[in-house]
């Protein structure tokens, strides 16, 4: 079995029977999403993907503050993309929302949505359960149109709580196969240099999470 297909019968091990209450259960700690969604601002008719996109509860929210934008959605997971496939029915969005599956490391966009550059890209605490995070960053960001942006939110090093409060924490996660990112800010930092790029970025809630953007210049 290949590294990929390994990664994704993970995944849809653990997301099974968890992505019928996964929405409830993560909006009580998931902390930053909705600043992230706040913040994407795509252009008028843009086009928004998110690597990563589970249940697309994330889609949804883009798709009412944003309502002119062509939203996608890649996920390893054949079980969450059901979740999601199901969010975007109900919701009645298919015309603005596309899925497909595919490893956040080694996507092709243009195969998948034949849409090769978009104006937003973004991760939402999935960068903690992709084995290969950075490689995937590397490949998100070749899928930033030029003056486009990246953006992430992830869970932080919780250095501004108590240790017991974070050692919890990790613990707690690692069941999960999640395991916060400590390099993070420095693996963005090096991504926009090497794209000659503006990156901002900063935590929140004393380092419960962090939440980074790296803007791309125009051509």
């Amino acid at each position: 079995m290949s590294a990929v297909s390994a990664n994704a019968s993970v995944m849809d091990g653990i997301y099974r029977h968890q992505r019928h209450i996964y929405d409830l259960t993560r909006k009580y700690y998931l902390l930053g999403r909705n600043d992230l969604i706040a913040a994407l601002k795509p252009p008028v008719g843009g086009s928004v993907l998110e690597i990563g996109c589970g249940t697309a509860r994330n889609l949804l929210l883009a798709a009412r503050h944003y309502p002119d934008a062509r939203l996608f959605g890649i996920d390893i997971s054949a079980e969450m993309l059901k979740s999601a496939e199901a969010t975007i029915a109900k919701n009645r969005i298919g015309d603005r929302v596309t899925l497909a599956q595919g490893d956040a490391t080694r996507f092709d966009a243009d195969d998948l949505f034949a849409v090769g550059r978009f104006d937003r890209v973004f991760f939402s605490y999935s960068l903690s359960m992709i084995p290969g995070w950075e490689a995937a960053l590397d490949q998100a960001i070749q899928a930033v149109a030029p003056g486009g942006e990246l953006h992430v939110v992830d869970f932080g090093q919780q250095i501004a709580l108590p240790g017991w409060f974070g050692r919890g924490l990790k613990a707690w996660l690692a069941r999960f196969h999640v395991t916060p990112r400590s390099s993070l800010g420095d693996a963005m930092a090096a991504i926009a240099q090497q794209h000659h790029g503006e990156l901002r970025f900063s935590t929140l809630y004393r380092d419960y999470a962090r939440i980074g953007v790296i803007r791309l210049p125009r051509d």
